[in-house]
């Protein structure tokens, strides 16, 4: 490898593609990356090396751990998080990471090994070759490109930054061949990128506040989109007295102790009487598709992406741009055709309460876990989700009551996510504790990043419902296909005794009370992860609230 930082000129670095590419990261504010080494990135990790503390390197057990853990940490933060993995199957692994990131909106940089440069598309059988890894890359991607040459990477880095965030954000992926990692050429530095924002439509925004100010029962619906503007759909919802909808992604946004912030069952109940909808970054799909809808319902659609408004359903205005600066001018706008509002409080604490006890009624046990938990982790504590029982039901009762403190999977809803996110979100956040739920079936998928997490002390808390089962799969086969029982039926290790074979620290609990005394007892540990057995048998089934007929429309 060609020596480095050898000045060429009043701007120019001579340094090698790989250390480009990682000072090009440090420039941009990243300052960790999730990686699996490999031969086809050894020059990327000797760039690594040499960074120093300037460039912290979390090494995961697998390709997946790594992605699943820089996705954690963009959610955790909303800021970029980067991993780093070697071409064919090490991109392979990681992808559901990636695909899971496209579909939450989540920057994260994938930078993905190659084989020789003059050799790729070749097919000549090198170590990792994969057929037309770049075209893989791009449908996983917003943004993808690859580095020939060390002068390239600057601008290339700052070009996959700038389109993480630009418009609707999602991950991007750089590449790099073996050959060109090491070598060596005049590398002129490249500044983060100026991010383009659409102005503002005062055409749209005026219509929306015309029908938004008319509304007699306006509600409004969060996705992933509206995490960075509580602030103003806190105060939209004061002034329209409007229930403000969130479910999975857009949990969170308004506080749950808030009588107007409403989950799933009690934003179905009120779903017929809307007359006027507010979706701030969100596809609407459950209400177009499930709930239904008719000629008396306006629609209201705040998007990032301008071709997002109009794929199910023509809204009577869209508003496209972040939301927080979009809803900002809409507040200022507002005011001047609002109608005058009685107070909705007494009537939302009255639903909210009806809504709470049908969820105790129906899902009860499910809940006493939820409520376990909610009592002991803080408030600005995060909670991840995972596609088993207590996850969904989570969906419904959790409470939340900041942004970002509840990551759900969205709508690719992948088992076994969990663990592994969670951990990347409580490296990323080190300052708040970190509660991750799984069932047997999900966590096994990641189980091996225990490792990780003992080896660089990551103080995760995780949960493990464990049930012996595929316990979703098993409820379908049971209520749908008369209790034929099929691939369902798990052999599991003694979870707390895994656990102690890493070096982590283990409890188990058999009620929502001794999880209580089990969270009490690990959420104070900050030097490592805790994992809590907690055996159950099979729970009620939450499927009524979240796929129940339509209660709208024709």
């Amino acid at each position: 490898m060609a020596s480095s930082r050898k000045k060429a000129s009043t701007n120019a670095v001579t340094m090698t593609a790989a250390e480009a590419v990682v000072d090009a990261m440090i420039a941009h504010g990243l300052d960790t990356i999730y990686a699996l080494p490999g031969v086809q990135n050894d020059l990327l990790f000797e760039a690594l090396f040499k960074a120093g503390e300037k460039m912290r390197v979390v090494h995961t057990r697998h390709e997946q751990g790594a992605g699943y853990m820089a996705l954690g940490a963009a959610l955790a933060t909303g800021k970029p998080s980067a991993y780093a993995v070697v071409p064919g199957p090490g991109l392979l692994n990681s992808s559901a990471a990636l695909l899971t990131a496209y579909s939450m909106n989540a920057q994260v940089l994938a930078l993905i090994g190659e084989i020789p440069d003059a050799d790729i598309g070749k097919h000549l059988g090198h170590l990792h070759e994969i057929r037309d890894q770049a075209g893989i890359l791009e449908r996983l991607v917003d943004y993808s490109a690859l580095i020939r040459k060390p002068e390239q990477a600057p601008k290339l880095v700052a070009e996959a930054m700038r389109s993480m965030a630009q418009g609707r954000p999602g991950p991007a992926s750089l590449q790099c061949a073996i050959d060109v990692w090491g070598k060596a050429g005049n590398v002129v530095p490249q500044p983060p990128l100026k991010i383009r924002e659409p102005k503002i439509d005062e055409t749209a925004i005026r219509k929306a506040a015309k029908l938004l100010g008319a509304a007699k029962n306006p509600m409004i619906i969060c996705g992933g989109g509206a995490q960075g503007a509580s602030e103003e759909i806190s105060a939209l919802a004061a002034m329209l007295q409007a229930p403000v909808l969130g479910y999975r992604r857009g949990r969170g946004v308004l506080d749950s102790r808030n009588p107007f912030s409403v989950t799933l069952p009690l934003g179905y109940e009120l779903w017929p009487e809307v007359d006027v909808v507010l979706g701030v970054g969100t596809r609407m799909l459950m209400q177009f598709r499930q709930w239904g809808t008719d000629k008396n319902l306006k629609v209201i659609r705040v998007d990032a992406d301008a071709d997002e408004p109009g794929r199910l359903h023509k809204p009577a205005a869209a508003l496209i741009g972040d939301a927080k600066p979009v809803l900002k001018r809409l507040l200022e706008v507002l005011p001047a055709h609002n109608a005058r509002r009685l107070s909705r409080k007494s009537e939302m604490e009255t639903r909210q309460t009806a809504s709470r006890k049908r969820l105790e009624e129906t899902i009860g046990p499910q809940v006493a876990f939820l409520d376990a938990i909610r009592a002991e982790l803080p408030e600005d504590g995060i909670f991840v989700d995972e596609v088993t029982q207590l996850g969904f039901a989570s969906r419904l009762a959790f409470p939340v009551y900041r942004p970002r403190t509840y990551l759900s999977p969205g709508y690719q809803d992948n088992l076994g996510w969990g663990f592994a996110t969670a951990l990347g979100a409580q490296d990323a956040r080190r300052d708040v504790p970190v509660v991750s739920i799984s069932g047997d079936g999900g966590f096994m998928f990641t189980a091996n990043e225990m490792a990780t997490a003992v080896r660089h002390r990551i103080p995760l808390t995780a949960i493990v419902f464990n049930d012996g089962a595929f316990g979703n799969v098993r409820r379908i086969q049971q209520e749908r296909f008369g209790n034929r029982l099929i691939a369902s039926d798990l052999a599991n290790p003694d979870f707390v005794k895994f656990a102690e074979s890493f070096g982590a620290s283990a409890d188990r609990a058999r009620s929502p009370q001794e999880l209580r005394a089990a969270l009490r007892r690990a959420l104070p540990r900050r030097d490592g992860p805790t994992l809590i057995d907690v055996p159950v048998g099979a729970f009620p089934s939450p499927w009524p609230f979240i796929f129940p007929p339509a209660n709208r429309g024709p």
